[in-house]
């Protein structure tokens, strides 16, 4: 029988502690929520074409520094 579904979590996590890795826990909007979905409809309504297209641009340039061809 294996073992109850908290000892395999204490297991796991044990084993990625061992391998040097941490558990990090995020907590988020639901996006299935329509107060979350309207909140962010309001906010992208605000947004600034020229400022979203600056930021664009840059992304784009700074990319091609990651080109190795």
């Amino acid at each position: 029988m294996a073992p109850p579904a908290a000892d395999r979590m204490k297991a796991m996590r044990a084993r990625r502690k061992a391998q040097g890795l941490r558990e990090v826990r995020l907590v988020v909007p639901d996006a299935r929520a329509a107060a979350t979905r309207r909140r962010v409809a309001e906010q992208v309504a605000r947004l600034s074409v020229a400022d979203e297209r600056d930021a664009l641009d840059w992304i784009e340039t700074v990319s091609e520094f990651d080109e190795t061809g």
